[in-house]
């Protein structure tokens, strides 16, 4: 490494076995990680938290911290700590899971490419703390972007259909009703977690109308409707998204009714993920087994996969962007 003469990294080694033991346990007895802390401590201090920008933060926090005095030494403590919070279980919370691979795959990267630019590991670290706390802050107004650029989407009159719970989908209505456009939200039930329901209920709040409609209503109510719009659990490669049980044949219905289909989602949920079906997932998004309900077994997959094809236009951060144009980003990103 750039950052680390050859005698320093022969020294990490002597404080690494200390440094790993340090990040998830206190007075000899196993116990929550500190940077398991941090992330909940950020998470918990915001509602409508983003799982990344929680992890950058306490990934970034971890770096202050660190006694780390190579660049060795602090990957290796980086990497004990992605694994802590890879590890976190986000049971009936699926896109928390792709967020977070996510975002440590990224900051991972930064590590790295920050390792080969400069040759002084005090500058080195200063560089990563800089750059983490500055990713923190763009993550935190992602959301208020996206819904800036999603108002020349909506129209007085603009009638639309919406699947799953999705803050910034969520953030993004209420700033449009909020600029003064009068829009109708047709809502699905969002089996079996029923979230449409609480979208519903906070999209009332702003003063938007809405209807709730069944799932498998979904082509009845479609003639209906100007345009699709759902969140995204995670972006992937191909310009696919993962998301919420019911997407991808919503996007189906969508195509042959020739309504536009957008997808609103955070570029940090942009993910280096190459489906090739509907599921073909990643572990953390596949079905579990069956389960009995009056002697009857009972599939209930959390989420699929929607090619690049079923969808529009993705309204992101960083610009309202083609399916195509995602991989393009992601290698932005990491090289």
């Amino acid at each position: 490494h750039a950052c680390s003469p050859p005698f320093l990294l022969f020294r990490s080694f002597s404080h690494l076995s200390a440094s790993c033991t340090k990040l998830s346990t206190m007075s000899g007895a196993p116990q929550e990680s500190k940077v398991v802390r941090d992330f909940k401590k950020v998470l918990g201090e915001n509602e409508r938290g983003a799982v990344a920008v929680a992890a950058i933060h306490a990934l970034t926090t971890m770096i202050k911290e660190s006694g780390a005095s190579t660049i060795m030494e602090l990957e290796i403590l980086l990497k004990a700590a992605q694994e802590q919070l890879q590890e976190m279980n986000f049971e009936g919370q699926r896109s928390k899971a792709i967020q977070l691979t996510a975002a440590c795959e990224l900051f991972a990267r930064h590590v790295t490419r920050t390792a080969l630019d400069i040759g002084n590991f005090d500058a080195c670290k200063k560089r990563l703390i800089d750059r983490g706390e500055r990713f923190a802050a763009q993550a935190d107004v992602s959301r208020a972007v996206i819904a800036d650029n999603m108002l020349p989407f909506i129209r007085d009159g603009t009638v639309m259909l919406v699947h799953g719970y999705s803050n910034v989908v969520i953030i993004a209505l209420t700033k449009a009703a909020s600029a003064g456009i009068r829009f109708k939200v047709i809502l699905t039930e969002g089996c079996p977690e029923r979230d449409g329901f609480k979208v519903c209920e906070e999209l009332q709040k702003a003063g938007i109308p809405t209807e709730l409609v069944v799932d498998t209503a979904l082509g009845y109510v479609m003639q209906e409707v100007d345009m699709v719009l759902t969140g995204a659990a995670g972006v992937c490669e191909s310009g696919g998204i993962i998301n919420k049980l019911g997407t991808y044949q919503m996007s189906v219905i969508a195509k042959e009714a020739k309504k536009p289909f957008y997808v609103a989602a955070e570029s940090y949920k942009f993910c280096r993920l190459y489906p090739l079906s509907p599921t073909d997932l990643p572990d953390a998004e596949k079905e579990g087994p069956p389960v009995m309900q009056n002697g009857v077994k009972v599939r209930t997959p959390p989420s699929d996969f929607t090619p690049p094809a079923n969808i529009t236009l993705l309204l992101t951060d960083i610009g309202v962007l083609t399916p195509s144009a995602v991989s393009d980003e992601l290698i932005k990103l990491y090289y």
